[in-house]
């Protein structure tokens, strides 16, 4: 991702949050005092310099983030413009994860693995996809458009579009 690309990116993470958070009072506010969005800044900087196949560094810059937010992303992850993370804390995004545009995450989300299988191996999430607080997405699955994950649900297979799902293990209760 390009340096132009990651600034709109950062900017279009910024505005959501007035849509989607009716706490959020003022850009202020918002700037100082809202970890998910630092933690997506320190991403969107660290997956540029990944891009560029700079060593080191781009780790070193997630890694400060979470210390810092409470918040976990592998800078080869692949996260869409729009993204928003309410409250943060123990959110982790996998190194193959791949989130569309828009995409909220709640706190406790994890995108992870399954094991230690080899290639593509985090789930891949659609546009405008909603993730409730501490639902865990794991292995090489699709969530596809517009779906909805309760919280806490754990979903270990492929998700169609426009569904709702809950549980252990996921099932769609809504389409």
């Amino acid at each position: 991702m390009k340096l132009v690309e990651s600034l709109k990116s950062i900017l279009a993470d910024f505005q959501i949050i007035f849509e989607r958070d009716p706490a959020a009072k003022n850009w202020f506010e918002v700037l100082l005092c809202y970890p998910g969005f630092h933690a997506l800044m320190c991403y969107r900087i660290a997956h540029c310099l990944y891009n560029l196949r700079i060593p080191l560094i781009p780790r070193l810059i997630c890694h400060w983030g979470r210390f810092l937010t409470g918040v976990e992303i592998h800078p080869a992850a692949q996260i869409g413009k729009g993204a928003f993370i309410d409250h943060g804390m123990g959110v982790v995004i996998g190194e193959t994860a791949q989130v569309g545009e828009y995409v909220l995450l709640y706190q406790g989300v994890t995108l992870g693995g399954t094991g230690k299988e080899k290639g593509k191996r985090h789930p891949t999430l659609g546009k405008n996809v909603i993730v409730g607080a501490g639902a865990k997405v794991l292995g090489n699955i699709k969530i596809d458009n517009n779906v909805c994950i309760g919280a806490n649900a754990v979903i270990i297979r492929d998700v169609s579009v426009n569904c709702t799902v809950v549980g252990v293990p996921g099932r769609v209760v809504n389409r």
